[in-house]
């Protein structure tokens, strides 16, 4: 028994220590195996992280779970890949920095308003060296658009093509955001029309003392002239290449020109006769008693809107009111538009509608809209997202073979300077003072038809966007020509005027 004890243990014994010399063997090779695969990574993250900056672009279609930006960056490669008619845009490498605080902002207004202060913030948030959010749109103006920032823009490209420039988040960092959530948080309204320097000065000990500022009115609140030439030029790569439509809008808005375009050249008429139009500028000009309480009550009704008592005819011969659909027809007309040339309208509902519309449809039986042209399906995910349909009459807008704003609003300001970027194509920029002038007369009978074409033809000659020095009036920066309009820092000089001409068309 003691023998086959004996035999038995030292059995045991020889496959116990076999079994150490297998683990020991297996733990060996599991540790080269995480440490082979420990150093593979590393150098697939350091592959990566040099290809941002060198180049080829090998491993950026790769799916990234290292940050959010990363994932920008991937997602950039893949639409080149998808579209490779489309030139490839290379990442910029991260632009670094000490960052002295976080800047949140809250927008008001329509879209293009919104569209340029956006531009004014990025601008602003390099300057101070400061992480930029996101911008909050705003969602309680007359439209009450619930639409986010990433309904209508392409939130990642905006982040990543800008990133050489100024960090931006889509959100507040975890510890950072507890601090806003325990009222850690300074919140104002900058002043309007400041200069850098206000920013410098003012805003950025705010930052550096609250780590958070929040902005809560947006617009209007960089200066348009005398700022630094950096400054100017990266509003403008904001404006004109980081704020792009998501791809739902672009394909929308696409579609819409092909079908205009299959019918021959078109005009974009920003035909800015709606009910928030009228009511805000108390311009009343061809309503029924009835229309004009209706404009007033609502004018009473939003406080925020400071005129209240407004003589409509006055206001209407110093040039400030929209022209109305019929001034309209007469304008075109004289002008020698092509009474069946395509006119897109680029507006919301007219008010008054057809009744209202009836003498610019009798002269241009080709009026189309977005909702004559589409299928409701087409449209029914920008149904009251006033934003999102003003963001496809903006792309017809920027197409166009001739852009006619009928008032100079913050679309037809910022749609002209977009414009003159492309190469300077045809706006016409009405003299809404001098034309109802001339429109009274002739309805009065004291200018003939061709005495007023020829008079409407010489005052607008020169006003078709041509390239031009924009106008600085010191201390009075309201009366002077809106950056956004005209940025003429960013413009290139104009070798030929590749337009078609008013009569061809």
């Amino acid at each position: 028994m003691g023998l086959k004890a004996g035999a038995f243990g030292g059995e045991r014994l020889e496959k116990l220590r076999n079994s150490g010399v297998v683990s020991r063997s297996r733990m060996k090779l599991w540790l080269i195996r995480a440490t082979t695969s420990v150093l593979l990574w590393t150098c697939l993250v350091q592959l990566t992280a040099l290809s941002e900056n060198w180049g080829p672009r090998v491993l950026k279609g790769w799916p990234s779970c290292f940050s959010q930006e990363s994932a920008a960056a991937s997602a950039v490669a893949l639409d080149v890949q998808s579209s490779p008619e489309l030139p490839v845009r290379i990442v910029p490498p991260k632009r670094v920095y000490k960052n002295n605080g976080y800047l949140m902002v809250s927008c008001n207004g329509g879209l293009n308003q919104m569209r340029a202060a956006i531009c004014d913030m990025v601008a602003i948030a390099r300057y101070l060296n400061v992480t930029l959010i996101v911008p909050e749109l705003d969602k309680t103006s007359f439209w009450n658009d619930p639409s986010e920032f990433q309904d209508i823009f392409d939130v990642d490209h905006f982040i990543t093509s800008l990133r050489d420039e100024v960090r931006i988040l889509k959100e507040l960092p975890p510890r950072v955001k507890r601090r806003v959530e325990l009222g850690m948080i300074y919140t104002m309204p900058p002043v309007s029309w400041s200069d850098i320097s206000y920013y410098s000065n003012q805003i950025l000990p705010l930052i550096q003392k609250y780590k958070v500022v929040h902005l809560n009115r947006t617009d209007a609140r960089l200066a348009n002239n005398d700022q630094p030439v950096e400054i100017q030029r990266l509003r403008c790569r904001v404006n004109f290449n980081a704020l792009k439509f998501t791809l739902q809008i672009e394909e929308l808005g696409r579609k819409v020109i092909k079908i205009l375009r299959q019918k021959g050249p078109f005009i974009v008429l920003h035909l800015r006769y709606e009910m928030d139009m009228l009511a805000f500028s108390g311009c009343t000009q061809g309503c029924n008693s009835e229309e004009v309480d209706e404009l007033t009550r609502m004018r009473y009704a939003y406080p925020w809107w400071k005129e209240k008592i407004i003589d409509s005819d006055m206001k209407r011969k110093e040039g400030l009111c929209p022209l109305t659909p019929e001034e309209t027809a007469l304008m075109l007309r004289a002008l020698g538009i092509d009474r069946n040339i395509q006119i897109y309208i680029a507006a919301g509902e007219i008010y008054g509608g057809e009744r209202r519309l009836s003498s610019l449809t009798a002269s241009y039986p080709n009026l189309v809209r977005k909702e004559t042209l589409l299928e409701p399906s087409d449209l029914r995910f920008f149904q009251n997202h006033s934003s999102q349909m003003a963001a496809l009459d903006y792309l017809v807008s920027l197409e166009s073979d001739i852009f006619v704003p009928t008032y100079d609003g913050n679309m037809a300001k910022v749609v002209e300077g977009h414009r003159r970027y492309l190469g300077y194509k045809k706006t016409i920029l009405l003299d809404r003072r001098l034309l109802v002038d001339l429109i009274d007369k002739y309805n009065a009978g004291s200018l003939s038809w061709d005495e007023f074409s020829a008079a409407v033809k010489e005052a607008h000659a020169e006003r078709m966007g041509n390239p031009t020095k924009r106008l600085v009036i010191p201390d009075r920066p309201k009366e002077e020509d809106y950056f956004y309009a005209n940025p003429s820092e960013c413009l290139q000089p104009l070798n030929e005027d590749k337009s078609l001409p008013l009569t061809s068309i």
